[in-house]
């Protein structure tokens, strides 16, 4: 394994592991899943690279586009629950309460 590939893949996991041990507030939960949306990006534009110029060259830019609007929703949907929950603490939050 590459030393590239390696830190990407740790990367990767270590975003994992921060999103599931850090579930205090959801400003980290949403980092975490940008650092793994973003580890993802980089292996899948490493291996279109190696495969050639012409077979998957635009699916590392749809990755990036689906990266960035889970990351404008997940703000919003932040500064929403910041507004009428006054906190943005994964805890204070209840889920069946519309």
């Amino acid at each position: 394994m590459t030393p590239t590939l390696f830190s990407i893949v740790s990367a990767f996991y270590s975003s994992l592991m921060g999103l599931a041990l850090n579930r205090s507030h959801l400003i980290l939960a949403l980092l975490c899943l940008e650092g793994a949306m973003l580890s993802v990006f980089l292996m899948l534009s490493m291996w279109s690279a190696f495969q050639g110029p012409y077979s998957i060259a635009g699916t590392p830019l749809i990755l990036l586009a689906l990266a960035a609007c889970e990351a404008g929703t997940g703000l919003a949907l932040m500064v929403a629950t910041a507004r009428t929950h006054g906190t943005d603490h994964l805890k204070s939050l209840n889920l069946l309460q519309c």
